[in-house]
């Protein structure tokens, strides 16, 4: 079997497919994107294509090797999200061609279902509480929710107030048998992370997400031992390498993604190391179907799997939701918060071409908000 071609289709909301063809008739599909980047990372993958058509598409590991080290210039989001995508089609094929679910090749799973959260608020959160008591009476067992909207460096009592109050209305909603997570989503200062953790630990969410920005991760481990909160990271990290000091600062959460850290191959060899230092993986996917798909095939092979991001009527999805791609949407069917193991070959998804293809003659140009405070000065997002 030999790889023919690839094809990249920007769709919306913000997502961009990967189709790679073969001589005998087999296709993967897989998710490569940078949010607000995906034609930049199609030209990636354009680019990487020279190194596989005409060959086999189940060397997957030396493929691999290649992608991430044949040039000189390493690494990044751009070139880790391409290579993810390429990676994940690769592994849809691999399964197809052998007639099994990817996790059957990781030797097989290791639950019978897994936990899933849903996300609740919005960039700047409202309506918390209501959106909470919605997703409760739909079966789930956790949401994840922003902790702040705009947020300066140093903020001031009312915000962090506001903060605390609004994951409290959350916890009230909930109840002690189901879990909130909160996201400080980069937009805290490491002072005001310090400032805000300890009066959030009454309220014991699941765990806090990127308390401070990748570019700070030195600070972590002040975080992790100032608080009992978990604290949870790795969305915008791109490998193992990257991962590497986190895992030994005392987080307690890896989150790398799918379609960003390098595929399926190197999220598996993440979640060996996080084990090894009794580290639990949640993997980021606020992404499209196939990047969940991924996501699944990891969470179910993976002793040391906490919990599933997924991205059904998130706040980012307008025009086009998580299902709307799928022949069959079945095996993302959740069932008091859950999912079954997906039993079709290769992802375990079928894609609907003809609606992706023409979807793509529309494209999207989606981007990242860009935020300032009120006296103009930029600030996260």
């Amino acid at each position: 079997m030999r790889i023919t071609g690839l094809e990249t289709f920007p769709v919306p909301p913000r997502w961009l497919f990967l189709r790679i063809s073969t001589d005998e008739g087999i296709v993967g599909w897989g998710e490569p994107v940078v949010e607000g980047r995906a034609h930049t990372v199609a030209a990636a993958v354009d680019e990487l294509s020279e190194l596989l058509v005409g060959r086999d598409p189940l060397a997957i590991e030396d493929h691999w090797q290649v992608m991430t080290k044949g040039g000189f210039y390493r690494g990044g989001p751009v070139l880790s999200s391409a290579v993810a995508g390429i990676d994940q089609a690769l592994w849809d094929i691999a399964g197809k061609s052998y007639g099994v679910p990817v996790h059957r090749l990781f030797g097989g799973p290791v639950r019978e279902r897994v936990r899933v959260y849903q996300w609740i608020g919005g960039d700047e959160p409202s309506d918390v509480a209501e959106a909470a008591a919605e997703q409760v009476e739909a079966g789930f067992t956790a949401v994840k929710m922003n902790g702040s909207g705009r947020l300066r460096h140093i903020d001031t009592p009312a915000e962090l107030d506001a903060v605390v109050s609004r994951v409290a209305a959350v916890r009230e909603v909930l109840g002690d048998e189901r879990d909130v997570a909160v996201d400080f989503h980069g937009r805290f200062s490491t002072a005001m992370s310090r400032r805000v953790l300890p009066r959030l630990e009454p309220l014991s969410p699941l765990f806090v997400e990127e308390p401070v920005l990748p570019e700070n991760t030195a600070k972590v481990r002040d975080l992790v031992t100032s608080t009992s909160i978990p604290i949870a990271l790795g969305e915008r990290l791109f490998s193992r390498w990257d991962f590497r000091d986190v895992l030994t600062s005392g987080i307690a959460v890896a989150q790398p993604d799918l379609s960003h850290a390098g595929g399926i191959s190197e999220v598996r060899r993440i979640a060996a190391m996080a084990e090894a230092h009794d580290v639990t993986l949640a993997p980021h996917c606020p992404l499209g179907p196939l990047a969940l798909a991924a996501s699944l095939q990891i969470a179910f092979a993976t002793p040391n799997f906490l919990i599933q991001e997924q991205s059904r009527g998130i706040h980012y999805n307008v025009g086009s939701d998580l299902l709307d791609y799928l022949v069959d949407p079945s095996p993302f069917r959740f069932d008091e918060g859950h999912v079954a193991a997906p039993q079709g070959p290769g992802l375990g998804v079928e894609i609907d071409e003809a609606k992706v293809r023409e979807a793509a003659e529309r494209g999207h140009r989606w981007r990242s908000p860009v935020w300032r405070d009120s006296d103009g000065a930029f600030v996260e997002w």
